[in-house]
Parts: C-alpha cells; sequence; structure tokens
C-alpha cells in the first residue's frame, strides 16, 4: 500500500517538475487584465467605441461647408452638341472641363446642433459599455479563479484524509501483528486507503479542470501552463455589513456604468426626437460654383479684307440708269485652334445663390421618422427599466446569497471543530478495541464532508461579499 501511494506522490511529483519552469504564476489581478484584453467580446465593444467616435467627428463635420471639385474628359463622335458655343456639329470633338461647389449650411431646424448632442451622449453611452463588458469579464475571472482556489483546498483535505487513514492502517497493522486486533481491521482499512487514493485522484482532476477552465476564460495559447497565486484569505468573522438593499442599490446604481449607459441612451433617443422634429423646418444654404470647359470643335475664325484698286459693278443702279461702281476688294479666312488655357479663360463662370427650402408634403417621411423616433424614445425607456430591475434584483440576491453564506460558514466551522473531536475520541476507541471499523469510517468520512462543506461555504461567501463590494465600487482582489 505504502508502494502505490508513493508511486502516486511520485508521478504527480515528477509532472510538476516537468512543468515548473514553463507553469506561469498569475494574481487575481494579472488574470482579469488579461482576461479583459483579450476577450471578444470586449474587443467588439472597443469596436463600438470607435464607431461612435467617428459618428460624433462626422456629426460635427456638418457645420462646415462642403466643398467639392469636379472635372470631365472624353470623346464625342456624330452629331452633337459642342459645349463651349452649344451649337450642334456633326464631328469628333474632344472634349474636358473642371468645376468646384460649396455649400454652407445657414440654417437647418437645428437639426446639426441635435446630431452633435446625440453624438456625444452616444459615445458616452458607448464607453460605459465598454466598462460593463470589462466588469463581467472581471467578476467572471474572479469566480473562476476563486473556484481554483477552492478546488486546491478540496485537494489538500483528500491528501489529509488519504494520510490519516494510512496513518490509522500503520498503527492497525502492527496491533494485527501483535494479535490484538483482527486481520479483517487491516483489510477494512486497506479498503478504505484505496477509496481515499481515488478522491485524492478526483480532487486532482476536478483541479486541473477548474485550471483550464480559468485558462480558457482567458483564451490563452493551448501551450500555455498557469498556476494562480493562493492569496492569503482569512475569515475571522463572516458577517455581512448591516445596511440595508436600496441603500447598496442606489450606490450601485450611482457608480455601475450599465446605468449610466441606459440613462444616457434615453437622452440621447430624446435628442433624436428633436432631430426628427426638425425636419419640419425650412432650410437655409448658401451655395456658389466655378467651372470652365474646352473643346478642340471651338476655332478662331479670322477674316483679313484687302482693296485690289479695282472697281466692279455693285447691282445698283443709279437716278440715270448707269451703273454704280463699288472698290473690288479681297478677302483672306484664317482659321486657327483655340488654345486651352484661352479656352478656360474665356469660359470661365460663377455661381453663387442663397437656397431656401421649405417643407410642404414629402410622403409623410418627416412625419415617420418623428413617429419612429418617439418609439425609440420608449424603447430607451424600457431598457433602462430593465437595467435598473436587473441591478436591484442582482443586489438583492447577492445580498441574500452572502448573508446565507456567512451563516452557513459559521456553522460549518463548528460542525468542522464538533467532527474533530469525535473523530479523535472514535479513533482512540477504535485503537483500543471498544469501536469497530464501521464507527470509525463514518467519523473520518463526516469529518472529511464537513471539511469540504466548509471550504465551500468559505469561498462562496468571500465570493459573495466580493460581489457585494464590486457593485459599491471596490476593486475585486484580494
Amino acid at each position: 500500500m505504502k508502494t502505490k501511494t508513493g508511486l502516486i506522490t511520485m508521478l504527480m511529483l515528477l509532472c510538476t517538475i516537468a512543468f515548473s519552469q514553463e507553469i506561469r504564476l498569475l494574481s487575481l489581478e494579472e488574470c482579469i487584465e488579461i482576461a479583459v484584453d483579450n476577450n471578444l467580446t470586449v474587443q467588439r465593444s472597443e469596436l463600438n467605441l470607435r464607431n461612435a467616435e467617428v459618428g460624433l467627428m462626422q456629426a460635427k463635420a456638418q457645420r462646415y461647408p462642403t466643398l467639392n471639385a469636379n472635372g470631365n474628359f472624353g470623346y464625342n463622335w456624330g452629331r452633337g452638341i459642342d459645349p463651349t458655343t452649344n451649337q450642334f456639329i456633326d464631328q469628333r470633338i474632344n472634349f474636358n472641363g473642371v468645376s468646384a461647389s460649396t455649400s454652407v449650411p445657414i440654417i437647418n431646424g437645428l437639426q446639426v446642433h441635435n446630431s452633435i448632442r446625440q453624438s456625444k451622449l452616444d459615445r458616452a453611452a458607448s464607453d460605459y459599455d465598454l466598462q460593463k463588458a470589462s466588469n463581467d469579464i472581471s467578476l467572471n475571472t474572479a469566480l473562476n479563479y476563486v473556484n481554483v482556489i477552492f478546488n486546491k483546498e478540496l485537494l489538500e483535505n483528500a491528501r489529509f484524509q488519504l494520510e490519516s487513514s494510512q496513518q490509522q492502517l500503520e498503527r492497525t497493522s502492527l496491533l494485527v501483528e501483535s494479535g490484538a486486533l483482527p486481520l479483517a481491521n487491516k483489510l477494512q482499512l486497506e479498503s478504505q486507503v484505496s477509496t481515499n487514493e481515488v478522491n485524492l485522484i478526483n480532487s486532482q482532476n476536478n483541479l486541473d479542470l477548474a485550471v483550464l477552465t480559468l485558462k480558457q476564460g482567458l483564451l490563452l495559447p493551448p501551450g500555455d501552463e498557469i498556476d494562480i497565486v493562493i492569496p492569503d484569505i482569512t475569515v475571522d468573522q463572516a458577517e455581512i455589513e448591516q445596511t440595508s438593499i436600496i441603500e447598496l442599490y442606489n450606490e450601485a446604481a450611482a457608480n455601475q456604468p450599465e446605468i449610466k449607459s441606459a440613462d444616457l441612451r434615453v437622452q440621447s433617443a430624446d435628442i433624436g426626437l428633436d432631430v426628427s422634429k426638425g425636419g419640419m423646418y425650412p432650410t437655409l444654404s448658401l451655395s456658389g460654383s466655378m467651372s470652365t470647359n474646352f473643346s478642340d470643335a471651338f476655332q478662331d475664325v479670322e477674316v483679313t479684307s484687302t482693296p485690289t484698286g479695282n472697281f466692279i459693278p455693285s447691282g445698283l443702279i443709279d437716278i440715270n440708269g448707269n451703273n454704280v461702281l463699288q472698290p473690288e476688294i479681297t478677302s483672306q479666312v484664317d482659321i486657327s485652334d483655340v488654345p486651352l488655357s484661352t479656352q478656360y479663360d474665356n469660359n470661365f463662370s460663377r455661381r453663387l445663390s442663397l437656397n431656401l427650402a421649405v417643407p410642404i408634403f414629402n410622403g409623410f417621411r418627416t412625419r415617420s421618422d418623428i413617429q419612429r423616433s418617439k418609439i425609440a424614445l420608449q424603447q430607451a425607456e424600457i431598457n433602462k427599466q430593465e437595467q435598473e430591475n436587473t441591478l436591484y434584483q442582482t443586489i438583492e440576491t447577492s445580498y441574500r446569497n452572502a448573508v446565507a453564506a456567512a451563516q452557513t460558514y459559521s456553522a460549518s466551522q463548528k460542525q468542522v471543530e464538533s467532527l474533530d473531536e469525535t473523530l479523535r475520541a472514535v479513533e482512540n476507541q477504535y485503537n483500543n478495541g471498544a469501536a469497530n471499523f464501521t464507527d470509525y469510517q463514518v467519523a473520518i468520512n463526516n469529518l472529511y464532508q464537513a471539511r469540504t462543506d466548509l471550504s465551500r461555504a468559505k469561498f462562496d461567501f468571500v465570493f459573495r461579499k466580493k460581489i457585494l463590494e464590486f457593485y459599491q465600487g471596490k476593486p475585486l482582489t484580494f
């Protein structure tokens, strides 16, 4: 039996030595930091925050003038219109042009102003949503961390039970060899030791699974091996600060990000309604543009007239019936292409206008937007109420659970002390032959179960109390 136990211990020791160089010890604060950095939900919330920042930037940019530049270049075949003369032509032409336009909003029913206010609220709400995601991951990580500590303590309890059974087996073996006790007592204890060895292996497996759950929550690579730093957790007096649930809720509502986010969403929806109502008012804007163009079909025609010194009939007859003569003139037509720069200068135009738009009927689009904004406001108010109800229920449940855990822990302490004394008494009686093995087995099993219950009550109380402290704005730490 000693050989089997020694083999198990040696294997566990070898595994520990083999991985000791690769195991990374982490505190609760480090685990929370890693989990928040790696969690995909938190990363998604960060992207939502960045998207809200982009929306705010875009809303602010609506206050500034718009400026657009345009250009075109192309060919035209067959009958078409020369863009420089607006005359019909029937030839292939090459054309191009450039233009620039700007528009300045003056009055728009305060839609731009309200859109900026709404975007600021949405950005702040997204920031609180990110904090909420981080808080959820922090609480879950703390739960996994405490679960590892709990299973470590259960492993120590299983090891204590095994060691106690082994010591009792050694004493019983000596008494059997001396003839003071029957052989059946030794056989029964060997069976008990085997059972305790199985419990030890199961406890080790449970601990490994707890560490694995913590590691998976941190989203660490499969090859990374971790262990946790065991904090000094002392529960001198399992008590909960006497306060009302309403006070706890009010304190939590003042600092929990989900409540702040829900409140900002209501304010944002209310301003969104003002944005929709702004569509019912006239808009006034100032706009201007500049443009010019070029066409290779446009040509410069220059006619030069030169007298020859001769006279020719003009086709007119004077009062005497004689033909009227006129000087003979010869003409020369010079056709040349007009360069790009000249056409751009000649075709350059400017425009400045003040635009007023009065909404009269647009297919009920504005009224529909207003109705949708009212519905969105009601939905935001309902969501806020849901968040408040959820927080209150969580606070109330956490407080009740913490009080119950404190009472359970106090009762478990007394139970362990009583069963520890009972085991000592039964063990002495068993060694003196005054008690049978069944009495001894029941006593040691009861003590082991009580120790397990005490560990469970201890860490349940610690975690419940940490939850209450967390909702009061205190950091998650030991």
